[in-house]
C-alpha cells in the first residue's frame, strides 16, 4: 500500500498551468531565451502538498532524485515528464519525479521543486 493517499478530484484545489519546453528563441546577442509551450490541455485540478523526507523516499525508491518541495498529485496527462514545469500565479515548480500509479493511465504523483525566485 502507497504511503502517499490518493487524492480524490473534490480534494484537488489548485488550478495549474502544465507547460514543456518549447523551440530556444534567439535573443539577438547570439544566445538563445528559453520558451514554455502549454501543454493539451494546458490546465489541470491538482492537490498541491509540502514534500516530506517519507514521500520522496517511497516515490524515488531505486532511483536518484534530485530534491523535492512538493508532491503534486493530479490527473493523468501523457505529456508531463520531468522536463515538465507546473504554473500556479506567480509560482513555478519544476517536476523531478513522475509516478504512474500500478501504470493505470489514471493519476499521477510528481515530485517537484519549486523555483525560488
Amino acid at each position: 500500500m502507497s504511503p502517499i493517499p490518493s487524492r480524490a478530484a473534490g480534494q484537488r484545489r489548485q488550478l495549474v498551468t502544465l507547460q514543456n519546453p518549447g523551440p530556444p528563441i534567439p535573443d539577438g546577442a547570439g544566445g538563445y531565451t528559453e520558451s514554455w509551450t502549454d501543454l493539451t490541455p494546458a490546465t489541470v485540478w491538482v492537490s498541491l502538498q509540502p514534500a516530506y523526507a517519507r514521500d520522496v523516499e517511497y516515490l524515488a525508491a531505486g532511483t536518484v532524485a534530485a530534491s523535492a518541495t512538493h508532491v503534486v498529485t493530479g490527473p493523468y496527462h501523457p505529456g508531463v515528464t520531468t522536463q515538465t514545469r507546473l504554473v500556479l500565479g506567480s509560482r513555478i515548480f519544476h517536476v523531478t519525479g513522475v509516478s504512474n500509479p500500478e501504470e493505470r493511465g489514471i493519476e499521477l504523483i510528481l515530485l517537484c521543486q519549486e523555483q525560488v525566485p
